[in-house]
């Protein structure tokens, strides 16, 4: 196993509430702090589906990162806005279907930058790498990732409740396309965000008390300006559809509830 090694950062602020450690908290992680679980009971008492939302966000990022490594064959995964290691992050997802896979971790929070190490652990046939980056700077990412992962190869781009950080959708957009751009043919788009379709006001509302304490900011979008980070690509079956029903397990009981995130996995020609 081979690993970048973070590089100092600014030191973390317990006394700030912060995304990546209440997101943890939902998750049932231990890698949080008082003001980060009053924020998250806060949001919870006034939104209590956001808990439903995280687990079946990451249910969604091991379906589709156990897909991409098993059937699709992918060995390169480029993972932006990798938030604080939980239960099954995406090298330990990638790297039980196939131990050889590298993973490029990429964020820029001082929180996640301080649990870097954790991070960075590694099958011995595989790789997983970290970068420190800012999702508005598609450039840098590419020229970090381009030293340590091969171009040549297809490699899948996951990004995971990060692009709705970026207010403008044209902006955002704009920082997907640059990015598939630089992947060659046969590579993948794995995104997930908040939605507005199945709460509606609720979630709104939530957001918006969110974007009064919490950093950074976070902006709701609806399953169409999703689909719009896949144009050009070929999207995989269900298409754009809510985390929970993105090729779920077989029940007994049907397709399961809808959550107000919805995703997607799209292929480069």
């Amino acid at each position: 196993m081979t690993a970048q090694s973070p590089s100092p950062g600014p030191a973390i602020d317990i006394t700030v509430p912060c995304s990546p450690r209440i997101w943890n908290y939902w998750l049932g992680g231990k890698d949080n702090y008082e003001v980060d679980r009053a924020v998250g009971d806060q949001f919870f008492e006034i939104y209590p589906s956001i808990v439903p939302i995280a687990r079946h966000s990451r249910g969604f990022l091991t379906r589709a990162v156990t897909y991409l490594a098993g059937e699709a064959g992918i060995r390169q995964f480029l993972d932006i806005g990798t938030g604080l290691p939980t239960h099954d992050n995406t090298h330990q997802i990638a790297q039980r279907t196939a131990p050889d896979a590298h993973i490029v971790y990429v964020d820029n929070d001082p929180v996640v930058l301080a649990h870097a190490r954790a991070l960075l652990t590694s099958s011995p046939e595989g790789a997983t790498h970290y970068i420190d980056a800012d999702l508005r700077d598609p450039d840098l990412i590419l020229e970090r990732a381009a030293k340590l992962l091969d171009f040549e190869r297809p490699v899948a781009l996951c990004m995971l409740n990060i692009l709705g950080h970026i207010e403008d959708t044209a902006e955002a957009t704009s920082i997907a396309k640059r990015l598939v751009d630089a992947l060659p043919s046969g590579s993948y788009l794995v995104t997930a965000d908040g939605t507005n379709v199945v709460t509606g006001e609720a979630f709104e509302q939530a957001i918006a008390i969110w974007n009064q304490v919490g950093r950074p900011t976070y902006h709701l979008r609806n399953p169409e300006q999703i689909a719009g980070f896949f144009e050009g690509l070929e999207l995989l079956e269900p298409g754009v559809v809510s985390c929970s029903r993105w090729r779920p397990q077989e029940n007994p009981f049907g397709q399961p509830a809808e959550v107000d995130e919805f995703c997607a996995v799209g292929r480069k020609p």
